[in-house]
C-alpha cells in the first residue's frame, strides 16, 4: 500500500457502491476514511459468501465507525446516492471543523427528467449506450453483469475530488464536486454523439461479439481454450491470415479492408473458425505477438487467477478468509526525494500544472484531457510523421480538409489542450523534448512497449533531467512481467481481463461488452494515479507509475474475481439475468428496435411491479404489456411506481437525449476544418459548474512556435530553422 494521502481524512457517509470505491481509491494510497453509515444501510447486505467479500475489498483499509467519530475533522465528505442522503451529507459537512469538501455522488444528477429515478447498474447500462450493442442483431439486448458503471462513478468522483482538492492546497474556495454515474460511465460511449453529429450513421448491433466498423475484433474458439484477436491495420490483417494458415485470404480484394471484411463477417467465421480452432492457444497468443498482432488468451476467473503473469506482478491480494480479490492496477514507485506539491494559484484547481502528453488514440489523451478540463496545462506532443493514430491510421494524405483533422472521437477527447509536432528520433527534436521536461510535472505515455525508452525517454532517463517529474506508463500488461511487451487495443484488454467470460448466455461465446472496452477505463485510472502522485509528491518525490490496462479492468470484474476466489466458481452466465435480482432483462416495445429494460432488486420493487401488470408471473406479464407502449413511455411509468426501468439507448441516441439535453452534458464548440462540431462535458461539477472549454482539439503542431517561445524562450529565427529542417511540424505527404 502506498501512502501519498497520508495526509488527508475522509468521511463516508453511503453504503452504495460507487461512493464506497470513491471512498476505496482515497483508503488504498494512505488517507484515513472513516465510513460511517449505519450497517442497515449496506447496500451489499445480500448475496452470500460472494457479495460479503466484495463488500471487504470495497472497505479494505477504512476504519468502519457506524457512526461519526468525536471531534473527527476530515478533508472530505463522501455522500450518495440517494439525493436525500446528500441532503443529509450537507448539514453534516456544514457542521464539522474546516468546512470539508462534500463529494456527493448521484445515479443521474440533480437536475433533468430522470433526476429522481431509480438507478442500478443494469438501468445505467441501457441509458449510457453500452447494453444496446451485446446480444444478437435481432436481439434483446443483453444488461451486463457486475458493479461497472458504480465502479467507474468512483473513481471519476475521486479524480473530480482530487482536483478540487488540490485547487483547496492552492487557496480557492471550492466546497462541492457532484457526479453522477449516468454522466461518469458514459466515458465508454461519449464518442457516439460526436460521431453520429458528423457523419449521421446510427449506431447498429451486429452480433455477439461483433463491434463494427473493425473486423476480425472478436473471440475465436482454439484447440484448448479462446483466444481474442483484433487485426484493424492491412498489415496486421496479412499477418493474422499467414499466422493460421490462410495467406490467400488477405490478398482477396473482398476483404481488404476493416469495413469490408465487417460487411463479410458471418462468411469470414466460418472461414476463420475452423483454422482457429486447430492451433493452441499460446501458439497463437506468442506468435501472434511476434507479428504484432494484439492477441489475447480470453481465460475463465479461474485461469485469470492462476496466470503467471499476474501472479509474477502480485495483481491481486488477499482479503481475508483465504480470499483473493484485485489490487490497485497501478504501482506508485517515488523516488524518496520530498518536491514542492503541484500547482499555483490560477484558474482551475489544477492551474500551474503543465503534463506533457506524449499518448494516442484513447486512453492516454483521456487521462489528459482530466488534466486540460481541470485548468492544467497539457502539451500535446505528436511526431511530424508518425501522428496520434486516433486522427486515422490512414490519415496523412493529401486531401481539403486533411483527414487527420477531422475525426470526431480524436476532436473530442484532445480539448483543451495545446500541440506541438517534433521529430523526436533526431537530436535537436529530443533536445527540444527534453527542454518541456525540465519544468513539467506529469508525463503521461501509452507508447508500445519500450518505444520510448530506445528514444531515451524512458522514466530513468527523464528523472535525471528533472526529478520532480511523475512519468505514468500505460502498457496494456504493465511495464513488468513476462507478459510486459505484448501489444493491444481496448478489445485487447478486455478480452485478457476474463470480463467476457462473465457476459452473454451460457451458450453464447464469451461475450465482449464494447469494441474498446480497456481505453477509456484505463483514461480514468491513469488520471487518478497522476493525481495521486502530484498529490503526494512533498514526501515521496517525483514518481514512477506503472499501469496495466488489463489490471484496471479487473476492478471492474471484482465482482467475478472475488467470487472464484471465494467459493471457487464464478458467477453463472445466465445473459442479463442476475441471481441478486428479481427480475432483470429487456423486452420489446412498441417501436423498432425499442427496448426496455427493466431491473427489480428489492422485494418492494418485485410488488411494486406485479401490482401494476396485474400478475405475478412477470417474465410472461411484462412483454405482453411492454408490447403496446414505446419504451420511454413505459419506463416513465415503471419509474413512476418505484421500480428501475429505462429505455435502452444507442449510442448514437445519446446525443439527442432529453435528459443529457437538460443536464448539458453535450455542447458545441468551433473548429477549423470541421467548423461546428460537439463536445462531451467532463462527468464532474465543481460547486454547480461543469469545467469550461477553453480551446477546441488543435490541429497538427497547431502551437508549436507558441510553445517554443512561450515555454522554452526559443527565438523566432530558430524557431524558422527547426522548422525548415522538419524538426517541427512538417508533414510528409
Amino acid at each position: 500500500m502506498s501512502t501519498p494521502l497520508a495526509d488527508l481524512t475522509v468521511l463516508e457517509l453511503s453504503g452504495d457502491i460507487a461512493t464506497r470505491y470513491c471512498g476505496k481509491m482515497f483508503a488504498e494510497h494512505g488517507a484515513r476514511v472513516v465510513s460511517a453509515y449505519a450497517p442497515a444501510n449496506d447496500r451489499l447486505a445480500y448475496g452470500g459468501a460472494s457479495a460479503s467479500a466484495y463488500a471487504r475489498w470495497l472497505d479494505l483499509g477504512k476504519e468502519m465507525a457506524g457512526a461519526i467519530p468525536a471531534g473527527f475533522a476530515p478533508d472530505v465528505v463522501i455522500a450518495g446516492q440517494d439525493p436525500g442522503d446528500i441532503e443529509a451529507a450537507e448539514r453534516i459537512a456544514a457542521s464539522l471543523p474546516g468546512r470539508p469538501l462534500l463529494v456527493a455522488l448521484t445515479w443521474f444528477g440533480a437536475i433533468g427528467p430522470r433526476a429522481g429515478w431509480h438507478g442500478s447498474d443494469g438501468i445505467i447500462q441501457a441509458l449510457s449506450g453500452v447494453a444496446y450493442m451485446i446480444g444478437p442483431r435481432e436481439g434483446p439486448p443483453s444488461l451486463p453483469q457486475g458493479h461497472a458503471p458504480q465502479v467507474v462513478g468512483g473513481v471519476t468522483a475521486f479524480i473530480g475530488a482530487m482536483g478540487a482538492l488540490m485547487g483547496r492546497r492552492q487557496g480557492q474556495d471550492i466546497r462541492r464536486v457532484d457526479t453522477n454515474v449516468l454522466e461518469a460511465f458514459m466515458c465508454l460511449t461519449e464518442h457516439g454523439g460526436p460521431g453520429f453529429h458528423a457523419s449521421g450513421i446510427h449506431s447498429k448491433r451486429h452480433g455477439v461479439n461483433l463491434f463494427g466498423p473493425v473486423y476480425p475484433q472478436t473471440i475465436f474458439e482454439a484447440a484448448d481454450g479462446w483466444i481474442g484477436v483484433t487485426a484493424l491495420t492491412p498489415l496486421q490483417w496479412q499477418e493474422l491470415c499467414a499466422l493460421i494458415g490462410l495467406p490467400d485470404l488477405a490478398k482477396d480484394a473482398r476483404y481488404e479492408t476493416t469495413d469490408l471484411r465487417m460487411a463479410a463477417a458471418a462468411e469470414l467465421d466460418t472461414i476463420l473458425a475452423p483454422a482457429f480452432l486447430k492451433l493452441n492457444s499460446n501458439y497463437l497468443l506468442e506468435e501472434g505477438q511476434r507479428r504484432r498482432v494484439p492477441m489475447a488468451p480470453v481465460p475463465s476467473m479461474e485461469d485469470v487467477l492462476a496466470t503467471p503473469h499476474w501472479r509474477e506482478r502480485q495483481s491481486f491480494r488477499g482479503i481475508g478468509d483465504a480470499v483473493e480479490a484485485p489490487a490497485m492496477p497501478f504501482r506508485l514507485h517515488g523516488r524518496g526525494e520530498g518536491a514542492t506539491p503541484a500547482g499555483a494559484p490560477g484558474d482551475g484547481p489544477l492551474a500551474g500544472i503543465r503534463v506533457l502528453d506524449l499518448s494516442m488514440g484513447w486512453s492516454g489523451p483521456l487521462a489528459g484531457r482530466h488534466f486540460a478540463d481541470l485548468g492544467a496545462e497539457v502539451i500535446k506532443i505528436e511526431g511530424c510523421a508518425h501522428v496520434d493514430w486516433w486522427r486515422g491510421w490512414n490519415a496523412l494524405v493529401a486531401a481539403d480538409p486533411p483527414p487527420y483533422e477531422t475525426r470526431s472521437n480524436f476532436n473530442a477527447v484532445n480539448r483543451n489542450k495545446r500541440a506541438i509536432a517534433i521529430e523526436l528520433r533526431d537530436p535537436k527534436g529530443a533536445a527540444i523534448l527534453n527542454a518541456l521536461a525540465e519544468n513539467a510535472d506529469l508525463l503521461i505515455e501509452n507508447y508500445a512497449p519500450g518505444v520510448l525508452g530506445r528514444l531515451g525517454f524512458s522514466p530513468s532517463a527523464m528523472a535525471k533531467i528533472n526529478p520532480r517529474l511523475s512519468y505514468i506508463s500505460m502498457g496494456a500488461f504493465g511495464s513488468a512481467g513476462p507478459w510486459s511487451g505484448f501489444r493491444a487495443y481496448g478489445s485487447t484488454t478486455e478480452q485478457a481481463a476474463g470480463m467476457p467470460f462473465l457476459q452473454g448466455e451460457a451458450n453464447w461465446p464469451p461475450t465482449m461488452q464494447h469494441t474498446a472496452y480497456g481505453d477509456p477505463i484505463a483514461g480514468i485510472y491513469a488520471a487518478s494515479a497522476s493525481l495521486i502522485a502530484l498529490w503526494g509528491r512533498s514526501h515521496i518525490g517525483g514518481t514512477t507509475i506503472d499501469l496495466s490496462q488489463v489490471e484496471c479492468l479487473f476492478q471492474l470484474a471484482a465482482d467475478g474475481v472475488i467470487a472464484q476466489s471465494a467459493t471457487g466458481a464464478a458467477p453463472p452466465r445466465t445473459g442479463s439475468a442476475r441471481a441478486t435480482s428479481l427480475y432483470r432483462g429487456c423486452v420489446a416495445s412498441a417501436g423498432t428496435e425499442d427496448w426496455l429494460a427493466v431491473d427489480v432488486e428489492t422485494e418492494a420493487q418485485r410488488a411494486a411491479l406485479t401490482a401494476l401488470l396485474g400478475r405475478e408471473d412477470i417474465t410472461a406479464a411484462l412483454p405482453a404489456w411492454a408490447a403496446g407502449r414505446p419504451a420511454a413511455e413505459a419506463a416513465e411509468a415503471l419509474q413512476e411506481a418505484g421500480i428501475p426501468a429505462a429505455p435502452v439507448l444507442r449510442g448514437t441516441a445519446l446525443l439527442h437525449d432529453e435528459h443529457l439535453a437538460a443536464t448539458g452534458f453535450w455542447f458545441y464548440a468551433e473548429r477549423r476544418y470541421v467548423g461546428t462540431h460537439v463536445l462531451p462535458r467532463a462527468p464532474y461539477r465543481l460547486d454547480g459548474a461543469a469545467p469550461a472549454l477553453h480551446r477546441p482539439a488543435p490541429t497538427l503542431g497547431q502551437h508549436n512556435a507558441e510553445i517554443l517561445h512561450d515555454v522554452l524562450n526559443m527565438p523566432s529565427s530558430e524557431i524558422a530553422s527547426l522548422h525548415a529542417d522538419g524538426i517541427i511540424g512538417n508533414i510528409a505527404i
